[in-house]
């Protein structure tokens, strides 16, 4: 069964850093691993959550125009973890974080294509 653990959220002030990590070894392991997408979701309460990044497993990657050029999602097999590395942080990237995989390859930042979801980590940023 595939299980995934964020970590890494925090307060910080604008323009800060943060760097989430998601466990993943169940699906690095599996066979979902080789033809699909993890990715990186935001939700604010009272909001539909939003895509914020996304990798297949050759690295190629998709980011949401308002944290392109400031956010860089990165994956490490080795290590079953999936990142998000998030400079110059803007209040309105505050939500709870989501990770997220999905067994085929369209790499998409769409919620209700995604298989499997962890319980995510808040991220606040305060201006």
């Amino acid at each position: 069964q595939v299980q995934l653990v964020e970590s890494g959220g925090g307060s910080v002030q604008a323009g800060g850093s943060l760097r989430l990590s998601c466990a993943a070894s169940a699906y690095y392991r599996s066979g979902d691993y080789r033809g699909g997408c993890m990715g990186w979701f935001r939700q604010v309460s009272g909001k539909e959550r939003e895509g914020v990044a996304a990798i297949g497993r050759t690295g190629g990657s998709t980011y949401a125009d308002s944290v392109r050029g400031r956010f860089t999602i990165s994956q490490d097999s080795a290590k079953n973890t999936l990142y998000l590395q998030m400079n110059n942080l803007k209040p309105e990237d505050t939500g709870m974080y989501y990770c997220a995989a999905k067994s085929r390859s369209n790499c998409a930042l769409y919620p209700p294509w995604y298989d499997y979801w962890g319980q995510g980590t808040q991220v606040t940023v305060s201006s």
